[in-house]
């Protein structure tokens, strides 16, 4: 009983985190979607010039709905922004435009953790960046774990459980550097290009940290996750012996 209330103790933390990202994301965006850029390019504009400099000619450029919806599909060949996004002339739309032209940018030039992270999508199969996704997860795989421990075969069949959800964890591990530097690549890129002045970046990072900080806390809810079960199968595989 007393490991589940050191789980407790470390996952409340690790939720109070993950809805103090969300909402600071959220907050950062709208504080600086209000502030219009010096150059007065739209999301558009900035991901379209991006490419054309970058030699990218085979991306195209859509709007989708939703607000922070937006994000790269390399399968399409989509780089898709949302409607808060894509025409705004705003310093947050114009950070957020960059952000996705810097993972097109990793893929063209083969940066090997977006490689690691693409190779893990099919097998991890997971979409989802947030923790309370992750935090479902781990109880349906928690009710199945007490559930089947009497089960013939039940134990293996926890082990490849828990192999599973190990992966979706390393593919949130691999998911920070790619993010970082995507962040970084923007803020290159749009300095680079006179997009934006020199005196404009602290709030353009401000907007692509915050947003770093939701895959942080989705991280550390699913590692805790992970090391809960994975105690839980040592324990009965000790009682077992």
């Amino acid at each position: 009983m007393y490991y589940y209330l050191y789980f407790l103790l470390l996952l409340v933390p690790c939720l109070v985190l993950s809805a103090w990202a969300s909402a600071k994301v959220n907050s950062t965006y709208s504080k600086y979607d209000k502030v219009a850029n010096r150059s007065r390019m739209t999301g558009y504009d900035t991901a379209v010039r991006l490419l054309q400099r970058g030699g990218v000619t085979d991306i195209s450029v859509n709007r989708v709905n939703g607000r922070l919806s937006d994000h790269y599909n390399p399968v399409k060949k989509q780089v898709n922004l949302s409607a808060s996004t894509y025409g705004s002339a705003s310093v947050a739309a114009v950070a957020v435009a960059a952000h996705e032209i810097g993972h097109v940018m990793q893929k063209k030039e083969r940066y090997f953790p977006y490689l690691v992270r693409k190779a893990l999508v099919p097998i991890t199969n997971i979409g989802s960046r947030l923790a309370l996704p992750v935090v479902i997860l781990g109880l349906l795989l928690d009710i199945f774990l007490w559930g089947s421990a009497g089960l013939p075969y039940g134990t293996w069949i926890l082990y490849a459980g828990i192999a599973l959800y190990g992966l979706s964890t390393l593919f949130m591990l691999v998911t920070l550097p790619v993010e970082f530097n995507a962040s970084r690549r923007a803020e290159k890129m749009l300095v680079a290009e006179g997009i934006l002045a020199k005196e404009e970046m602290p709030a353009v990072r401000k907007v692509l940290s915050a947003a770093a900080m939701t895959y942080v806390a989705s991280l550390l809810v699913s590692l805790v996750y992970f090391l809960r079960f994975l105690f839980v199968i040592l324990s009965l595989a000790r009682r077992n012996d």
